[in-house]
Parts: C-alpha cells; sequence; structure tokens
C-alpha cells in the first residue's frame, strides 16, 4: 500500500517539528516537504503533488485560505486537511468554500490528527467534534421558522378560496379554478365574511392582504 504523501504548512517550528514526529511515527504516511508561508505552500503542492496538506490560516505574505484557494484551483486532488487555532464561524465556512475537506483545531488529540489525514486522503470530508457541532448549530438556525397558518378558522378550502379573492378574481372565476360550482363558492364566501367577521367582499380583501395572501 503507498503512503499517505503530506506537506506541511505552518510558520511555526516547534508546531512543525510536532507534526514531523507525529507523521513518521505513522507507517502509512510519509512527510514529503514542509512550507513557512502560503505562497510557499502553493509553491511546493505543484512542485510535490502531495495527497493531504495541514494547511494553517494565519501565516505571513500569503494566508491559508488564499493558499488553499490557489491549491485547489490548480490541484483538485489535493486535500487540504485546516489545522488552526481559529474557530470562529468566519474562518470556518471560508475554509470550506476555499476548497478545504477538513478542518481541526490545534488541540486536536495525535489519533484525531491521524484519523482526519486519513479521512480526506480518503476523498472524505471531516471536522474536529468542536467544529462539527459549531457547523451543525448554524445551519440548525438556517431552517425557516414555520409560520402558523393565518386565518386558522377557515378550513383549507376556504382560505384557498379567500387567496383568490385577495388576487381579484371573481365568483365564476374561482369556481373554475377551484372545479367547484358557483354556488359552492357562494357559500364559502358567506363562510369568510362570517368567520372573519367582515362586513363584506372589500373588507375581506384587505384582511386577507394584511396578513400576506393575494
Amino acid at each position: 500500500m503507498e503512503s499517505i504523501r503530506i506537506l506541511v504548512v505552518d510558520d511555526h517550528l516547534l508546531f512543525r517539528d510536532g507534526l514531523r514526529a507525529l507523521i513518521d511515527s505513522a507507517p502509512d504516511c510519509e512527510l514529503v516537504g514542509e512550507a513557512t508561508s502560503g505562497e510557499e505552500a502553493v509553491s511546493l503542492s505543484a512542485d510535490l503533488q502531495p495527497d493531504v496538506i495541514l494547511m494553517d490560516l494565519k501565516m505571513p505574505d500569503m494566508d491559508g485560505i488564499q493558499a488553499t484557494r490557489q491549491i485547489v484551483h490548480t490541484s483538485p486532488h489535493v486535500g487540504v486537511l485546516v489545522l488552526t487555532m481559529l474557530e470562529d464561524d468566519n474562518s470556518v465556512f471560508t475554509a470550506m468554500r476555499a476548497g478545504a475537506r477538513g478542518y481541526l483545531l490545534k488541540g486536536a488529540s495525535h489519533e484525531e490528527v491521524l484519523r482526519a489525514i486519513r479521512a480526506v486522503a480518503g476523498g472524505q470530508a471531516i471536522f474536529s467534534p468542536a467544529i462539527a457541532i459549531r457547523m451543525m448549530d448554524f445551519f440548525n438556525s438556517m431552517r425557516p421558522v414555520e409560520v402558523p397558518d393565518v386565518f386558522p378558522e377557515l378550513t383549507d378550502r376556504e382560505r384557498e378560496v379567500l387567496g383568490l379573492i385577495a388576487q381579484g378574481y371573481n365568483n365564476s372565476e374561482i369556481a373554475k379554478e377551484l372545479v367547484i360550482s358557483p354556488k359552492t363558492v357562494r357559500n364559502h364566501i358567506t363562510n369568510i365574511l362570517s368567520k372573519l367577521q367582515v362586513a363584506d367582499r372589500a373588507e375581506a380583501i384587505i384582511k386577507a392582504r394584511e396578513a400576506g395572501l393575494g
């Protein structure tokens, strides 16, 4: 089995030393290069064509986001795994939009880092637990708020009729649209006026439009 070829990108020597030792300890991983800036990462990635890049975000010259964007654009098969101290929403989602396949925090255990490297090398997307929770909270917050039905006292059919009235339909047009008889339309309108406690069709239209119908 071929080793996973890894490029480490980080401007802190001590952190690179730690990653080098970790990679050397894994029989299925091979460190092929180290970069200390985004520009160097782009250059080395083009030359070395690694399987996985461990990418810091805050670096001199060019940050990890810009480097990731350029690398993925020219070498889409390269899996970028962000490894950073930054855990704010903007950093996470900007990195994902730039093409990163994973996002880990620097406090991740050795086992987590190796598992993430193998996952990204296999084409998967992976996130540290804290980031995964943050992403779930973000997407859950985007779910549309359920709007309660307007005029709950009306039946579904009466609400349909009221909506068409609010759009300016006359009785015969409503009958044709809903495939019901004109008499049935008149009965529905009588019920609508009574339930909404309005005097006439004009008041019903005003009330319907205020509620967002029509």
